[in-house]
């Protein structure tokens, strides 16, 4: 089985700043490694999760190393009130059919 490699960040934000968030979490250019990315939100707005699909273990910690994303989370730490990361190797759960 494929062997996948994500990074989970759940995230508690300030009221009324999803949209300004978002575009500070949004990269400048698309890191090196990173499959897909995606944002899930509670339906207040306040409660995020964020999921990112990595190529390899070392690709994400090489960007979360760089100076790229050290500028990224020094923007989006504003709208920040609680925040908690962490990484996961997983693989695809086949189903049945129905």
């Amino acid at each position: 089985m494929e062997e996948h490699f994500v990074w989970v960040t759940t995230r508690r934000i300030r009221p009324g700043t999803l949209t300004d968030f978002e575009r500070a979490w949004r990269p400048d250019t698309r890191p090196e490694g990173m499959l897909n990315a995606y944002s899930y939100w509670s339906d207040d707005e306040q409660q995020l999760i964020g999921m990112s699909f990595w190529s390899s273990r070392q690709s994400c910690d090489a960007w979360r190393a760089s100076e790229a994303e050290a500028r990224r989370r020094a923007a989006m730490a504003p709208y920040i009130i609680d925040e908690q990361e962490a990484f996961y190797r997983g693989r695809e759960l086949i189903l049945p059919a129905h």
